[in-house]
Formats: C-alpha cells, structure tokens, sequence
C-alpha cells in the first residue's frame, strides 16, 4: 500500500487502497471518500472526539441523543473509518479482551457476568441503530463458528462451552464431527472432520459501510467532523491541531471535555504512546465464489468463523459472496511505529491464503483480489477501558485487541454516561474507568511483543506435535487476557 499523498485528486485512491471494504464503497459508488473539510482556525465546541473511528462516532451518538444540544467536534486526520474501523473482519460480536474467567479473578464473578450480557446486549444494539437510521452495512446475525481441528483444539472447544454455561449469560452450541460434516466442508489439522462451536452473539457487518453511515446521520444532525486535521497534542480543555489539506492552518480547539479515541493510531500522541501498542492484523478477500463453492464451504450469509488457534485467524462470507479472511502474526515494530508500509507482509498474506485454503479446501485456487491491514491496539494488561476524568474533562477508550466493531458501541455508550454524570449500570462495569498499567519502555516493550507474537505461532506448532495442550500458550496466557 502507498502512503496517502496531500494532493486532493490523489487521496480517494489513496483511501481505496486502505481495504477491501473502503475500495467497495467507492467501486459501488456508494462513496467517493473524498474528505469533509479541515478545521483551520481556533474554535470552540462542548465536546471534542479524537480520531473518526467508530469509538468516537458512537459516542457522539450517544452524546447527541441524551443532549442535542452539545456542540460536538470529531478530528480526524484522514477520513473518517480510515482506521481500524474501515479495515478490519466485519464481527460484531459479543468478545471481549479479557476473558469471562479472567475478569472474574480480578473483578468478581457478578461483574464478569455483567460484561458478557453487556457485550451480547450490544450486538443487538448495534443492529437497532442500524435498522432505525437506515444505515445499509449488510448487518446479518448469523453468528460465529469456532472450528476445532484437532484433539486438543477440541478440547479447548468443550471448556469453553462449559464456561458459557457457567456464566449463564447465552448458551454455545458444541457441535461434533457428525454435526460438522452435515453443513461445511471444514478439514482438521489432522485431516479428519473437525468439530465447533458455535455462539449465536456475532452479526456479519461491512464495516466501512457502518462507520462511513455513521458518520453520515452525525453528521445530518449537526455534530461537526473535521477530516484531513491532524491532532498535535491535547489537555485539559484544549486540542491543539494541525490542517492537512494544503493550508498548513495550526489551531486550538478548546472543549470542555476531549475524549481521546484513536485506538492503534494512539502511539502517535506523546500523552497516548505507552498506553496503547500498536499490532498489526492483515486480511485478504477473494473474488466472489460461486454458489456451488460456498454449498460445499457451508458457511452461510451472517455466520463469521475462526478455530481454535492459538495465533488468531477470522474470516467471513460478505454480502457479495468474497471470503474476507484475516489474522495475526506480523510483527511490532520499534517504538510502537505506524506506517503504511507495515500494513503489507508477502509473508503473512501467504499465510493467509494457505491457512484459509486448508481449511476450506473448496477455495481452490479463487484468485486473492484485495490484500490490506492495520493496527489494532492492545493495552498492557489487555484489558480495554472506557474511561473519563470529570476533574480535568479528558477520557479515553481503547485497547479492544481487534475486538472492537461491537464494543465501540458499548464505549460509546459508558462514555456519555460518564461524560454527562450518570450513574447507570453501563458505569458499573468493570471495564469503566479501568486504568491499565503503562508498557515498558523500549528496547523492553519490543522484545515482550515479539515474543507474545513468535510465542503463539510457537504454541499451535508444540500441540500439533505433542498432541497436548501447550505448556508455552499456558505460560503466555496471563498476559494475553486469558
């Protein structure tokens, strides 16, 4: 991918290059991603969203339905879902950084059961919001099957039905190797049919579609967006910033409350940088499959998938019939670096193609037309927060860990809450005003990244081995949220 240059002809192609899903919206002609104006001189609004992602827009949602009234402000430095909001899988589903069994070591059984109802209750919220403001994101519950591949991969299939069962929140379906074969063409890593799980709590959305729609009823109801505005720096009550688009206007904005909300893109803030790290996830979509292809996958319109390994893959079937499929694996990158140029790897791509083609032998040889990707943000503690200060009027959210199309809302949502001080039971949870520890400086944060990343792809090659579950994912699992 080429860096997006400052001339205004050049950057719509720019943006298309970002994803698959921004490239969609344009070949459709649904949106030319021409960005709105800069804001190039001092103002002054009640509130001021950082970044224009789907943390901000949905908490400018939310801030403008309990109050019409606020004067509302988004920044964003290129155009609004440029991020990971515009870039990533398409699940809107009820996962959370931190697992239900992890959030009730450190939080206590009721709040973890909170959490999860709290996210379940969200995939529905977003689908009314989108339903009633008539945002087209081919949003389809369908829910999500989590293949298991092999013994051990089924082994950690029924535990995690037995711990849904335990919280009592929703119910997961475990379904066998019989099951299995009766709907998809699934292969296991040992070649024979694998079993799954399935949870009902995920919708298959396009995500550009959401976040540009989004962007757009904001933007009829009067909250200002900014695009092609860069951020220098931010306090109590001001924003400093920059406009990108040709000007070179620098300015403050000054706001009673500044929510910072740029996710993998915080490190590029001073204030941000050892918050958030920034890890990169990449994705490829194949062109439309046949019918005749995707009765043999099994997979239907609304169901995403993934397995049970340990370095993460996710994949869905979009509304024109692509596989996008993405994971993890690139590296981070000194000094919690962002660029364009990470959001390319021959290698992980690679990867991707053979990972999706041995578990969907019917993919054959379909041609790969889109190949993306971007940062996600991971707190140190992988824990992600919604959080404000009433003292100094600055909050924060993030640290979703590619979890984030459905909690954004939930953010949304507790911030306004905060902002506006009410007490409610989005405020009592124990994500909210959650403060994670910072991340080490370098050379030491770089080292504890990589080795979580080499350390995962370490632990599916020991199973696959040994046939047991990994001694090295049990080590790492602390600090990985599980």
């Amino acid at each position: 991918m080429t860096a997006v240059g400052d001339a205004t002809d050049a950057v719509p192609a720019g943006y298309r290059r970002a994803s698959f899903w921004l490239d969609d919206l344009a070949a459709r002609g649904l949106d030319d991603l021409r960005p709105r104006a800069a804001l190039t001189r001092d103002a002054r609004f009640d509130v001021c969203l950082i970044g224009g992602g789907l943390t901000a827009l949905w908490t400018a949602y939310a801030l403008n339905a309990a109050d019409p009234d606020l004067r509302i402000a988004v920044l964003e430095r290129e155009i609004a879902g440029f991020g990971a909001s515009g870039r990533n899988g398409g699940w809107c589903s009820a996962l959370f950084p931190r697992s239900a069994s992890s959030l009730e070591r450190s939080h206590g059984r009721d709040a973890a059961v909170a959490m999860r109802r709290a996210m379940v209750d969200t995939v529905a919220e977003v689908g009314r919001v989108v339903d009633v403001e008539g945002i087209d994101c081919d949003f389809a519950q369908g829910g999500t099957v989590l293949f298991a591949r092999d013994e051990v991969q089924r082994g950690a299939a029924r535990a995690e039905v037995l711990e849904a069962d335990r919280f009592g929140v929703d119910a997961l379906e475990y379904w066998d190797a019989d099951a299995v074969a009766d709907r998809f063409g699934a292969v296991g890593l040992d070649g024979r049919v694998p079993a799954a799980v399935f949870d009902p709590a995920t919708a298959r959305v396009h995500p550009a579609k959401l976040v540009r729609g989004l962007a757009g009823v904001l933007e009829a109801r009067g909250v200002a967006i900014f695009e092609r505005t860069e951020v220098v720096d931010f306090a109590a009550g001001r924003v400093r910033f920059r406009a990108l688009d040709g000007s070179d206007a620098e300015g403050t904005l000054a706001a009673r409350h500044v929510i910072v909300a740029t996710e993998g893109y915080g490190p590029g803030l001073s204030r941000v940088r050892r918050r958030i790290l920034p890890i990169y996830s990449l994705m490829i979509a194949t062109e439309p499959l046949p019918d005749a292809v995707w009765d043999e996958i099994g997979i239907e319109h609304g169901q995403t998938f993934s397995d049970f390994r340990h370095l993460l893959v996710y994949g869905q079937r979009t509304a024109d019939n692509r596989v996008a499929f993405g994971g993890r694996g690139a590296h981070y990158h000194f000094g919690s670096a962002v660029d364009p140029r990470f959001e390319r790897s021959d290698a992980v791509f690679t990867h991707l193609r053979r990972a999706l083609r041995d578990l969907f032998p019917a993919v054959g040889d379909a041609a790969i037309t889109h190949r993306w990707g971007g940062p996600l943000g991971i707190s140190r503690d992988w824990h992600a927060t919604a959080s404000y200060n009433p003292r100094t009027g600055v909050g924060f959210a993030g640290g979703y860990v590619g979890d984030g199309l459905s909690t954004t809302n939930l953010a949304g949502r507790t911030l306004a809450d905060l902002v506006l001080g009410r007490r409610s039971d989005l405020t009592e949870l124990p994500w909210a005003n959650h403060r994670s520890p910072l991340w080490e400086p370098e050379p030491i944060r770089w080292v504890l990244a990589n080795l979580g990343i080499t350390g995962m792809a370490i632990a599916d090659a020991e199973e696959r081995a040994t046939r047991r579950p990994s001694m090295l994912a049990r080590m790492i699992g602390p600090f990985t949220g599980h």
